[in-house]
């Protein structure tokens, strides 16, 4: 499927929402690296954030927002598509998915 010339229709309000969201978690995120590196913040800082921000919760939902066009918009063989493009991305805590302990680029 050419993905370039394909188009998805979002109501607004979902659209608008799932920005707020986002916009909230870069700009915090950022706040935080900010701190981190002039450290007053730490891991148990971003910890916090993360479960007092309800975040996995909010991306979640902002993943099923974006899902629920998909899946009444593409084809059966576009949504399979697409999903095994998401299947591809780096997941903490798996061989793909290089962190800080164990990065060997330097």
């Amino acid at each position: 499927m050419d993905m370039s010339s394909r188009e998805i229709r979002m109501p607004l309000s979902e659209v608008v929402s799932v920005l707020q969201d986002l916009n909230e978690f870069v700009v915090s995120l950022d706040r935080l690296g900010s701190r981190q590196a002039s450290g007053t913040a730490d891991e148990y800082t971003v910890g916090k954030f993360i479960a007092d921000w309800d975040v996995a919760r909010r991306l979640a939902r902002a993943r099923r927002v974006i899902s629920v066009e998909l899946d009444a918009q593409l084809s059966e063989e576009g949504n399979a598509e697409i999903d095994a493009l998401c299947d591809q991305g780096r997941f903490y805590g798996t061989d793909n998915a290089i962190g800080p302990s164990t990065d060997r680029s330097s």
